[in-house]
């Protein structure tokens, strides 16, 4: 089967595989769209297998990325995602091979991902990305893990940046921040935000709207993080009834 890259010349046309099939989500697939042409231009690609699956990369130059690391000359996996009848038949070796091409043609380091310390919703699979010889390089509380490929053995190691000591939640009741990054993540927030209320919930969201945003926000995962009271709870985009689950466990 064949793979396609998109642009700003076809985005608008094919569909980018988050959300595939969901119609409560297609004002927030709108959002994503916009929110891949304009890193586009900052040179992100999207590549996906030519069918109406989910099985796609999508990476960018590690100082665009959103996300709070210092990766300077790496190329930052936002996500990888092979899904459902297409997993174990090389795909997801095919799309990385894809993103190593594009690395060394720009001269580039080496690349770098984050992912879970144990499998979690949302993060790549570590023992994938270590059998393809990433190693693990950095680690964030309180199950964040940066991996790394090198192109360049003499280069320096990627890392998390360090918080600044201001960067704290300190809002209380449930906080959320999220960005564009993930449809999911856009189409989910205000139904979070009806549980909460109807449970008298205090609620907060905050939409990540910039790279600098992003990168100095007070979580690692800037897609989506949920906080209560000011401690980390989950990055896992929820369905509004395992949401109201959390809270019984939380409140």
């Amino acid at each position: 089967m064949q793979c396609i890259q998109l642009s700003n010349s076809n985005l608008k046309d094919e569909h980018i595989c988050c959300a595939l099939g969901a119609k409560q989500y297609e004002q927030a697939v709108i959002e994503k769209k916009k929110w891949l042409s304009d890193r586009m231009e900052e040179g992100l690609v999207f590549y996906r297998l030519d069918e109406r699956a989910k099985v796609f990369i999508e990476y960018l130059p590690a100082d665009k990325a959103w996300a709070p690391i210092a990766a300077p000359n790496y190329m930052y996996i936002n996500c990888l995602w092979v899904s459902g009848k297409y997993k174990n038949q090389g795909y997801a070796k095919r799309l990385l091979d894809k993103c190593k091409e594009d690395a060394a043609a720009l001269g580039m380091d080496g690349i770098v991902h984050i992912v879970g310390s144990k499998k979690l919703p949302y993060l790549s699979d570590k023992r994938f990305f270590e059998h393809m010889g990433f190693k693990v390089v950095d680690q964030a509380d309180p199950y964040f893990e940066l991996v790394a490929l090198q192109l360049n053995e003499s280069a320096a190691l990627p890392a998390f940046k360090k918080m600044d000591e201001n960067a704290s939640v300190n809002e209380k009741g449930i906080v959320i921040y999220f960005s564009a990054q993930c449809p999911f993540a856009v189409g989910i927030v205000e139904e979070l935000r009806e549980v909460a209320v109807n449970k008298g919930v205090l609620f907060t969201a905050h939409r990540l709207i910039t790279r600098d945003e992003s990168q100095y926000a007070p979580v690692i995962w800037s897609t989506f993080a949920l906080f209560y009271d000011g401690k980390f709870i989950t990055h896992e985009i929820m369905s509004p009834n395992k949401f109201e689950k959390l809270l019984t466990t939380i409140l």
